[in-house]
């Protein structure tokens, strides 16, 4: 397509735009000042106008153009996109549907920014062509009466009103003389990230800025830029309030915050990670309500929630949460724990940190530097007499030969290990050198999660045209479409434009029998044991993925990008 494309010179001639003559002159300017054509002849100003410019161009790439002072454009689209990427590219949102973003862009041949707006925004992108002129006057009528969402939020978590933007203002004004506004600053951004519901900061030092984003709903997005020269004086303010040691620059460090906002006391995880232009710091924000939802509310079906209830309250054996980083295992093995909380039943656990401080259980920090490991901290437990303990994670041979010695003399074991599904979890043991024959009598059920987003309930719309690509992924056929119709969300300011608010588990359980653990024993592989469980009615990542589209929670989209990993649609 490129090589057939014609050139914009071509297009202006033939039009009657522009003479031989003037045409040659320009292009010869043009090349001596290093500028695109388009703009010599505008600067020119003789028979060329910025708009024939732009018409000329989207006819070049075979785009539409749009005249934004006669088209109507509603004021909320902008919305669909975050202030701060409007007003730095210079674009406007026209629609966004099964994943791709309509915009309308002025340069075409600016394949930087469309990257960029590429990865930022999550999204394919369809362009329209209009003038940069009309572009920027559209932006500067229409923005304030559509403010983002993000802004309105940080506009009322300070009495005065102020957003990120201005403290940033009053830090630079302030130079390094006043640390009022740094503090002020570093204080608003971790509020507001609480106010969005994001689950991590990334204060991510670059060349020339530092950057601030926000993970809500499990995807990043970029919130604003702190100038370079704040850097040093926002990492020490991080690095004071967290307790870490602001002379060291060289080594990772570990930190802590607990801050009170709205009423709740909310403690973040700090990691500082030496980097190439500076100390990249993480906060995981840990709300205590997110382990007091309850269990069904989770996400599992009512024969799921059975299914769960009816193993957490074994005796012993052990029982493993799996999934990525970031997948919500601790969400789950805390809400397990809160049920079996009860005054005749001793917990302990043995964590990497201790996330949540739950109230009537023994809870124990791995601190490696001085050799409290988790192998250390689980030998010393057994002889406290648990009924229950929790291993935050099993990451070698040792820990895992002592939990499963635990559950074998009548402990009941939670813990977590990274697979990608259940099955893989006892080819994984086996492979990390634990004996075939302690996983198959000490294995009780393994449970594998993701975390996927929830159609916004305020803008949630049936969806007329699903992607077929995604249904064919997903194996859902035209019948099944008939009976359950797919949603999806529109894009409004409460989900800001994305189309999802909050997040939702989907799971597969797997229930240990007496033909999963001949085939463990026999160190099968991870399609014959996940053949074994299918048949025994384990019901897959897949499934229950395809049960909540139909219910309305979730659309296909989300569901392919986190449970293709099951093998699709091969079983």
């Amino acid at each position: 397509m490129a090589k057939n494309r014609r050139k914009l010179g071509e297009i202006l001639y033939k039009s009657g735009l522009v003479g031989k003559e003037e045409l040659v002159e320009a292009l010869k300017e043009s090349q001596k000042n290093n500028k695109r054509l388009g703009e010599t002849l505008v600067e020119r100003g003789k028979s060329v106008s910025e708009e024939d410019i732009s018409k000329a161009v989207a006819e070049q790439f075979g785009f539409e153009y749009i005249d934004l002072d006669k088209h109507s454009i509603p004021k909320s689209t902008l919305n669909l996109i975050p202030e701060e990427i409007v007003q730095k590219y210079g674009v406007v949102p026209l629609s966004k549907e099964n994943g791709r973003l309509k915009l309308i862009i002025s340069d075409p041949l600016d394949l930087d920014m469309l990257d960029t707006l590429r990865f930022r925004l999550n999204s394919e992108i369809d362009c329209c062509v209009a003038s940069p002129t009309k572009i920027r006057a559209f932006i500067d009528r229409n923005l304030d009466e559509v403010r983002s969402s993000i802004d309105a939020t940080a506009a009322e978590l300070t009495e005065e009103g102020h957003t990120i933007e201005e403290e940033i203002r009053k830090a630079e004004a302030a130079g390094g003389d006043d640390e009022g506004p740094i503090i002020r600053l570093v204080n608003l951004i971790i509020d507001e990230a609480v106010h969005l519901k994001a689950s991590d900061i990334h204060i991510e030092p670059m060349t020339d800025r530092v950057r601030v984003r926000y993970r809500v709903d499990g995807v990043c997005s970029e919130r604003d830029n702190i100038p370079k020269n704040m850097q040093a004086s926002v990492t020490a303010r991080l690095k004071i309030l967290s307790g870490m040691d602001i002379a060291e620059r060289r080594l990772p460090q570990d930190g802590r915050i607990q801050r009170e906002i709205d009423g709740s006391k909310i403690d973040f995880r700090v990691s500082a990670l030496p980097g190439y232009h500076g100390e990249s710091i993480v906060l995981r924000i840990l709300e205590p309500e997110s382990i007091n939802i309850g269990i069904q509310a989770l996400g599992l079906g009512d024969e799921d929630n059975q299914t769960f209830l009816k193993i957490i309250k074994r005796p012993n054996g052990i029982f493993l949460v799996t999934g990525p980083t970031g997948s919500g295992k601790s969400t789950t093995l805390y809400s397990a724990l809160k049920e079996l909380n009860r005054p005749d039943k001793k917990i302990i656990t043995a964590e990497d940190p201790v996330e949540y401080n739950v109230a009537g259980i023994n809870q124990c920090q791995v601190k490696e530097d001085i050799g409290l490991t988790f192998a250390r901290i689980l030998r010393s437990m057994l002889r406290q007499a648990p009924n229950v303990i929790l291993v935050g994670e099993i990451r070698d041979s040792e820990v895992a030969d002592i939990a499963i010695q635990a559950a074998l003399t009548g402990h009941l074991v939670f813990s977590t290990l990274h697979t990608n599904d259940a099955p893989s979890a006892i080819t994984r043991l086996i492979d990390m050198g634990v004996k075939p024959f302690l996983v198959a009598s000490s294995i009780q059920a393994i449970m594998a999660q993701r975390l996927i987003r929830r159609i916004c309930a305020n803008c949630k719309v049936v969806d007329e045209h699903p992607d077929p690509h995604f249904l064919r992924l997903l194996n859902i056929g035209p019948d099944e479409i008939k009976k359950y119709p797919i949603y999806k969300g529109a894009g409004c300011s409460r989900c800001r434009g994305t189309g999802y608010k909050g997040r939702q588990g989907i799971f597969e359980i797997l229930e240990m029998n007496s033909e999963l653990r001949e085939l463990a024993f026999a160190r099968s592989s991870a399609s014959e044991l996940r053949r074994a469980a299918k048949a025994g009615g384990m019901k897959g990542l897949l499934e229950d993925g395809k049960a909540k589209i139909f219910k309305g929670i979730t659309t296909p989209e989300e569901i392919a990008k986190h449970a293709q990993t099951e093998g699709l649609v091969l079983e």
